[in-house]
């Protein structure tokens, strides 16, 4: 790290020099070179200088601000500012989709979690990361895309059907901060859903595009297991800013979600990174650490196919007793080292998101020909 001189007198550039050796600890890269200081304001004289600025994270980081404000606010004082005011906030941002498709206007990012394989716990790591962004200060929607066996409602506690209010779109029903759609809102819990293909398709669709998302920095879809219809559906159709794979370390798991991990690939959808769950079990009696499904899987497959391992999480009775009662961890230890270890994986999937190009549809000038 840099640090100028003590006491030395500071202006603007000498501010943008400190801010330019201190790294984020979260995405990486300095204060300066991500385009997030705003407003640098310098009143006083020397040795009374007050230093005043905004910074603007791309991700939701709620729990990082008051450590960044520190990080800042220790640096600039070692400099020679008598009194230093950080204001950290952040600003979520629509970035680009697949080609031909434009980001929907009332829902900024779409983050797909998917797997191959039925059984590695992904609608439980979809709920518990949609709750973290949530947390951490996004506004958060949950689309629960299997249609065969939708668990959304369950894991978040919700009951009951959408109301509509033109009788052409329905409204997102609510729970722990986030609004929330699916298909086991609208039928009886014990019916099975014997749909063919298109209309399993069709019914995703309207979920989607006749929801009255509202103002959402994220909207994470649960998407069913395997490489099938509704895959292809969403990445070919459904504007997606990226998606989360997620996996077991055993080498079954592996194998199908390397599938889908490829399948995403050749449609054109960009993978924001793999979540390794089951990773370890820690016997609550005896704190026993045991690889049950294996170890190493994940991270082998990140670095095959050059991607992020945005984080493993733990075999743990209670992540699974808190889904099943309609609290997941998240929102029941909101504290606790798994919360932590959820959180932690949200910022960098809203990391990686960032670090992709902004979509500037929604700006770009409307170009009339008129006649003269």
């Amino acid at each position: 790290m840099v640090i100028l001189r003590v006491n030395q007198v500071l202006d603007v550039a000498a501010v943008n020099q400190v801010l330019s050796t201190l790294i984020d600890p979260n995405s990486g890269h300095d204060f300066v070179s991500s385009r997030g200081v705003r407003n640098v304001r310098i009143e006083g004289e020397d040795p009374a200088q007050r230093v005043s600025l905004d910074v603007e994270l791309g991700y939701p980081g709620a729990s990082q601000f008051g450590p960044i404000r520190e990080l800042i606010r220790g640096a600039l004082k070692q400099a020679g500012a008598a009194e230093v005011e950080v204001n950290v906030s952040s600003r979520i941002v629509p970035h680009a989709v697949q080609r031909g498709l434009k980001v929907m206007p009332n829902v900024r990012n779409i983050v797909a979690v998917a797997s191959g394989k039925g059984g590695v716990g992904k609608s439980t790591v979809a709920v518990n990361l949609a709750l973290a962004l949530s947390a951490e200060g996004a506004r958060v929607g949950m689309l629960d895309a299997d249609i065969y066996g939708p668990s959304q409602p369950t894991m978040l506690g919700i009951s009951g059907r959408p109301e509509s209010m033109d009788g052409k779109t329905m409204e997102p029903l609510e729970n722990h901060g986030i609004q929330a759609n699916s298909i086991g809102f609208l039928v009886d819990p014990d019916q099975p859903m014997v749909w063919r293909g298109p209309m399993v398709t069709n019914a995703l669709q309207q979920l989607l595009t006749q929801t009255n998302w509202n103002d959402l920095d994220y909207l994470v879809v649960d998407m069913p297991p395997g490489t099938g219809d509704i895959q292809l559906t969403l990445a070919q159709q459904v504007p997606v800013t990226g998606v989360v794979i997620v996996t077991t370390p055993q080498d079954i798991a592996l194998l199908d979600a390397k599938k889908g991990l490829k399948m995403f690939e050749k449609v054109g959808v960009p993978i924001l990174g793999i979540v390794e769950n089951m990773a370890v079990h820690v016997c609550s009696q005896c704190g026993h650490a045991e690889h049950i499904f294996g170890s190493g899987g994940a991270e082998q497959m990140a670095r095959q196919y050059e991607v992020e391992l945005l984080g493993s999480l733990p075999l743990d009775i209670r992540i699974r007793e808190q889904t099943d009662s309609g609290r997941p961890t998240v929102v029941a230890e909101p504290e606790g080292a798994l919360a932590v270890q959820y959180k932690a994986i949200a910022r960098r999937t809203a990391i990686k998101i960032s670090e992709r190009a902004k979509d500037l549809s929604l700006k770009m000038p409307t170009i009339k020909v008129s006649k003269t």
